[in-house]
């Protein structure tokens, strides 16, 4: 957590109390903290260093959501349905979740055309812009925010912070990608990725900070999915008892096929390409495009500079500088045979098989993942 430092002038106790006393009123008297969770969206002029490769998509036509515009109607589909005496319930109404190891997703009884609306006005309600909102693709993206309820509430924090918001810092900010997807008899399949940076020290006076990304939170998803189904028409008690369900997945192996980097897990294909797409959001992969009759995940990828040091001043002067590596494209393979062993190799722009180095990169990072 980063604090900015301050100065406070001798006072008595007299006006300590005082002084006290006109900040919790201005704060509204509310020192106690309530959620674990409380977002607020990073100013826009303040950017974040992120890669390179998290740009926003191309529109694509064929992946259009149908439907009409949210209705109230929406919503009183999801009526609370009775469950088994002693089963743990997996769905509510037309709300269920489906997990498969440490991921977890929805899956909605209603057009994606309906649920659009919802869902945006879901991530604006948790304190959130969005900085991609395109409906064509079924893709939303909030901005860069930060989680106010983990800074430590003692009596200062508590009531000086709540007038001086911009006094205390996480050092840490979140972002989430929604992913909506059409799936089996008109249900709508809803994903919900994370990505994390955290401020930390680029040099030894501590006195430059620089952002990096730090990794996925799948307990965070998981919130995120349990209020969205409390949004959707779901209690919070159903939506709580639910979220703690759903069956494991087996994890995924990294091995060699036909000599080539691969990944290997016991999955049908169905629950397969959902496990590989929700890897790939959190991964920070860009998905240019997706055929899922194929199995095949279109996707940019920049590898990684290692070990390579800051160019000096001279350096910077006369232009001897370490170019940034520049975005490469591959497709993601997934296949599953009859007894649901799924495959998942990389092959190179041309769909060819990939012999280098990043292909085995792409692979550890989705192993690493779908642990």
């Amino acid at each position: 957590m980063s604090l900015r430092p301050y100065k406070a002038a001798a006072r008595t106790p007299r006006q300590l109390a005082g002084l006290l006393a006109v900040v919790l009123a201005l704060s509204g008297c509310s020192v106690l903290q309530e959620d674990k969770i409380d977002y607020k969206s990073a100013k826009r002029g303040s950017s974040l260093d992120v890669p390179p490769d998290l740009t926003q998509l191309s529109r694509e036509s064929r992946y259009v959501v149908p439907g009409a515009p949210v209705t109230a109607s929406g919503y009183q589909n999801a009526q609370p349905t009775a469950t088994a005496v002693g089963t743990a319930p997996t769905s509510v109404g037309d709300v269920r979740i489906e997990r498969s190891g440490n991921q977890r997703w929805l899956v909605v009884n209603r057009p994606a055309g309906e649920l659009w609306g919802p869902v945006r006005d879901f991530w604006q309600e948790n304190g959130f812009l969005l900085d991609v909102d395109q409906q064509t693709l079924g893709i939303m993206e909030t901005d860069w925010a930060e989680n106010r309820a983990k800074i430590p509430q003692d009596i200062i924090r508590s009531t000086i912070g709540k007038v001086f918001d911009s006094l205390y810092s996480t050092g840490e900010r979140d972002k989430f990608r929604t992913r909506l997807e059409r799936g089996a008899n008109g249900a709508t399949e809803i994903y919900i990725s994370h990505r994390g940076m955290v401020e930390v020290y680029s040099t030894k006076e501590k006195d430059q900070t620089v952002w990096q990304p730090r990794p996925a939170d799948p307990e965070l998803e998981t919130e995120f999915l349990r209020r969205l189904m409390v949004r959707l028409g779901v209690s919070e008690a159903q939506a709580k008892a639910v979220a703690a369900t759903a069956p494991a997945a087996s994890a995924a192996k990294v091995t060699k096929v036909n000599n080539l980097p691969a990944l290997q897990f016991t999955d049908n294909f169905d629950r397969a390409w959902r496990r590989v797409g929700l890897s790939l959001d959190r991964s920070g992969f860009t998905v240019e495009d997706r055929n899922r009759s194929e199995g095949v995940y279109f996707v940019r990828y920049v590898a990684q500079l290692k070990n390579v040091e800051k160019p000096g001043f001279f350096s910077r002067m006369f232009g001897a500088t370490t170019p940034e590596p520049k975005p490469e494209r591959y497709r993601v393979v997934v296949k599953s045979d009859v007894s649901d062993l799924t495959t998942v190799s990389v092959l190179n722009a041309a769909g060819q098989p990939d012999t280098s180095e990043n292909a085995q990169r792409i692979v550890d990072l989705l192993a690493a993942d779908m642990r």
